[in-house]
């Protein structure tokens, strides 16, 4: 029983030493093989690798990947025309020596993107001081990412290597400080209410323009149909008039007939009417039958 316990022992013993010395590099880093501090060897190939136990040599990772670095502060700088102005900018970075990156720089990612803001802040900052807001705003805005771009390979490529390579350095915003912004926009919303009250004013003298015409045209118009009906009508009237000249003069009893009942139709136009007359007058001679002598002895009621 001994034994066994004996022999598992050992062979978990052998299995924990194995596991120690062997380590797998992934195809998206460097493997950085330690001895007492020193770095030993670093491993730029995938794969499974072998090193001595701990404490003998240790093993890290840096990502050789392409990283990206974001502005980490929004201290305005200044232009040539003294202007203060706030910008962001990214750059993408990666890795290409991790023995030099590991002597110079750091021995993670971190460090290096520290290091690298502040040169690359310098930069902007010495190359906006020879710029005016224009040149940020246009298309010389390329020019001076170049000559970023250019100063930072400079200091990343000098006398101590960083181990990096700077792939592209890029404007995202280039903005006024808060309180000139805030300004700017006042100016702004100012100026577009005083357009907006202007195309009011002017927009309602040009309704009232239009309505004026509008009532104009419509007077004309009403003035116009009344005179054409007055005038359609007077022609009527003359028509009838005539065709009645014409029709009573060749019986004039029948005339004298029908304008007694025309003017019974507007005598008795209301049943409230009340007529005292005298039943002998002429009034009522189409009412009296042919030789009568006797006639009403009343007004009539309606």
């Amino acid at each position: 029983m001994n034994r066994i316990g004996f022999i598992a022992s050992t062979i978990l013993v052998v299995l924990v030493l194995l596991s120690s010395t062997l380590f797998v590099v992934d195809q998206r880093q460097f493997g950085v093989v330690y001895a007492l501090g020193q770095i030993k060897q670093v491993i730029k190939e995938p794969g499974l690798n072998f090193k001595l136990p701990p404490p003998f040599q240790n093993v890290s990772y840096l990502d050789k990947r392409l990283l990206m670095l974001s502005s980490l502060e929004t201290e305005p700088m200044l232009t040539a025309e003294k202007q203060r102005v706030v910008i962001d900018w990214y750059v993408r970075w990666r890795i290409s020596d991790a023995s030099e990156y590991i002597r110079n720089v750091g021995i993670d990612e971190n460090a290096g993107a520290v290091q690298l803001n502040r040169v690359v802040r310098n930069a902007f900052q010495e190359n906006i001081n020879k710029r005016t807001v224009r040149d940020l705003i246009s298309v010389r805005r390329e020019a001076l990412m170049a000559d970023v771009q250019r100063e930072v390979l400079a200091v990343v490529k000098g006398a101590k290597p960083w181990g990096v390579d700077i792939v592209d350095v890029r404007i995202t915003r280039v903005d006024y400080v808060e309180a000139i912004t805030e300004s700017v926009y006042r100016r702004m919303e100012a100026e577009r209410k005083r357009v907006a009250n202007e195309l009011r004013s002017t927009g309602f003298a040009e309704g009232e323009k239009i309505r004026a015409d509008a009532d104009r045209q419509r007077e004309v118009t009403v003035a116009n149909a009344y005179r054409d009906a007055q005038k359609i009508k007077g022609e009527g009237d003359a028509l009838a008039a005539s065709a009645y000249s014409e029709s009573f003069g060749k019986d004039p009893q029948f005339a004298q007939f029908y304008r007694s009942l025309d003017a019974y139709k507007q005598s008795f136009n209301k049943k409230s009417d009340v007529l005292v007359l005298d039943p002998s007058s002429d009034f009522f001679r189409a009412m009296q039958s042919s030789g009568s002598t006797t006639t009403p002895a009343a007004a009539p009621r309606r």
